[in-house]
């Protein structure tokens, strides 16, 4: 699995500010109902779900929020990069400027795990997050992302 596979450029957006975890979520639902046609509603309250077991905030300012939906047939992401960054309640306190959120089907089994473990493996890197923090336009944070196994397999 690739980061390609699941990520598509529509999916990829830059925001000036989210005012709320909440607030967010709703800018991701928006993304990702325009790049994969899913349900907004349902992809904010399956976020909110989520994060009600505890936070997705994963530290260094990533967080990784995911939810299983039942109107997506295959694993997908939304890429957020946010100018100013959000309280996210992460492990570490820091706030968050990374957002990669991930929607896999319902009965996905170990793909969503797959993703999410290529996800956290990809933004764990300090270089990479500094070169996404970088670049404030959608098309090259894309091509960022989906190039870094190329790179990281060289």
């Amino acid at each position: 699995m690739q980061i390609s596979n699941i990520l598509t450029q529509e999916a990829v957006r830059v925001i000036g500010a989210a005012s709320s975890k909440k607030r967010l979520f709703q800018e991701i639902a928006e993304v990702g109902q325009a790049a994969y046609n899913l349900d907004a509603q349902a992809t904010v309250e399956a976020l909110l779900d989520r994060e009600s077991l505890g936070p997705t905030g994963v530290g260094h300012g990533v967080a990784l929020p995911h939810a299983r939906l039942s109107d997506v047939d295959r694993v997908v992401g939304v890429f957020v990069s946010l100018e100013k960054p959000l309280d996210f309640g992460a492990v570490d306190r820091q706030p968050v400027d990374i957002v990669f959120a991930l929607f896999a089907p319902v009965d996905a089994g170990v793909e969503h795990l797959k993703a999410l473990a290529l996800v956290s493996r990809t933004l764990r890197e300090q270089s990479f997050c500094t070169k996404l923090r970088a670049n404030p336009d959608p098309a090259t944070l894309h091509t960022i992302l989906t190039e870094s196994q190329s790179v990281q397999a060289a």
